[in-house]
């Protein structure tokens, strides 16, 4: 348990997520587990006050549980949505660098050869055959 622990607070310290940025609210969650859902606030909600990001947890019965769970899943959110700003911005420069690359002779040649022959396909619509 230990381990686990010390893992998520090193994906955490790696995030910069501090224990101050986080909102967390205990309520009453719902479905199955009898009386002790109803009468107790099991439920865990925590949200991440710089990004907004929201996670709800009412998986168990334990509110401990359900916090752990829930700070879990914040930190796989966070991690993904960093993920995926680094992969969208890899993406868009080297979209720009494609964008400025010259094209090739060869490229160059074909795209013109393509161009006359559409064009001479274009003349020949508007002549009636007789």
């Amino acid at each position: 348990m230990k381990s686990r622990d010390s893992a998520l607070q090193e994906r955490m310290d790696r995030l910069r997520l501090r224990e101050a940025d986080l909102r967390i609210i205990c309520c009453r969650a719902s479905g199955p587990g009898g009386q002790h859902v109803n009468k107790v606030s099991t439920a865990v909600e925590i949200t991440h006050a710089p990004s907004g990001v929201t996670v709800t947890c009412s998986d168990s019965r334990s509110q401990h549980t359900n916090r752990a769970l829930a700070l879990l899943r914040l930190v796989e959110k966070l991690e993904q949505q960093r993920a995926d700003a680094i992969q969208a911005r890899k993406a868009e420069l080297s979209k720009r660098r494609r964008q400025r690359a010259k094209r090739s002779y060869g490229t160059k040649q074909e795209m013109l050869r393509d161009k006359k022959h559409r064009g001479e396909t274009k003349k020949l619509r508007g002549r009636v055959p007789t």
